[in-house]
């Protein structure tokens, strides 16, 4: 086991005992040769988001740490909705806060969810303050921020089910936005001897940055998937990860992700959103150049998504 990364393979396999029947287990589809697909996007709250959002919830509540408040989220980004969904699916308060600006198609998903949803304020830093004096007066835990490792290792899960289902697994390729799945994926990774590249879009390369500095970086995000990858820095665990399991960090354009994303609706009709066509563009680019052989799987974590730019 690698000294001093977080979360462990351990923390992953406890995800794993936790969660089980409580998340969807992996669809994993051929894609041609050596190279498949992990259908993750086809999870609860239609991404990767929903394994740790149930993991710290079945945490939280195995040491009866959970305020009566529940808990309180406001990323304004798929987080959100996966945690509306463990709350709803443990019987759990939440209360999500929004900027006034946020998609009514989101508001009204969280509500369906069963999330009380708060839109308040012109930005989603606004609604953040907001959520902070809610917390404050009520109690209520900060899911995003309460304990970013339960969620990495319940993201983690994810690379053991993929394991299982492609015998011979050489490799897995992922997008990389604040690092949470990249650390609890190569988390487990190197711990059955699996390689992991990370991709990112050249206009949101936080993990390539702080690879290439040995720190974690600032970073400009401007790019077409900066809904889903567009973290301004990547996490210090995702980083201390990526060292020590020697991950390769490659990058892409915009045009490239575009691509990838309309030929995986046009060629297998999977309406993906534009940060998990990340990976697959790192291979047709080149970007990634895999050896002879080599048995590849390719994560899809998220699609929420407007499909209507894909028809026509």
């Amino acid at each position: 086991m690698v000294q001093g990364c977080t979360p462990t393979i351990g923390e992953v396999k406890a995800a794993a005992e936790r969660i089980t029947g409580v998340v969807r287990p992996l669809t994993v589809a051929p894609a041609g040769g050596d190279l498949f697909l992990a259908l993750e996007f086809l999870q609860h709250s239609g991404s990767f988001k929903a394994r740790g959002a149930a993991n710290l919830l079945a945490a939280l509540l195995e040491n009866g740490a959970l305020p009566t408040a529940g808990i309180t989220a406001a990323s304004g980004a798929n987080a959100d909705l996966g945690f509306a969904w463990a709350a709803s699916a443990f019987g759990v308060p939440a209360t999500v806060f929004l900027a006034e600006s946020a998609p009514a198609a989101k508001v009204e998903r969280l509500r369906e969810l069963g999330a009380n949803v708060r839109v308040a304020g012109e930005t989603q830093t606004d609604a953040k303050a907001f959520a902070a004096e809610f917390m404050a007066r009520t109690g209520a835990i900060d899911a995003c921020a309460y304990d970013r490792n339960l969620t990495a290792a319940g993201a983690g899960t994810l690379l053991l089910e993929l394991a299982d289902a492609v015998p011979g697994l050489d490799t897995v390729v992922l997008a990389v936005g604040a690092g949470g799945m990249f650390a609890g994926i190569t988390a487990a990774a190197h711990h059955v001897g699996i390689r992991v590249v990370g991709a990112e879009p050249e206009g949101s390369r936080a993990l390539n940055a702080a690879l290439a500095a040995g720190d974690v970086q600032d970073v400009t995000v401007d790019s077409i998937a900066a809904d889903s990858l567009g973290a301004p820095r990547v996490s210090a665990a995702a980083l201390a990860w990526a060292t020590a399991a020697d991950a390769h960090s490659v990058v892409v354009g915009d045009d490239a992700i575009i691509r990838a994303r309309r030929n995986l609706w046009e060629q297998r009709r999977l309406a993906i959103e534009h940060g998990s066509a990340t990976g697959l563009a790192a291979l047709a680019t080149g970007a990634y150049l895999p050896r002879e052989g080599e048995r590849i799987g390719v994560v899809l974590c998220g699609a929420n998504t407007d499909p209507r730019d894909l028809v026509g």
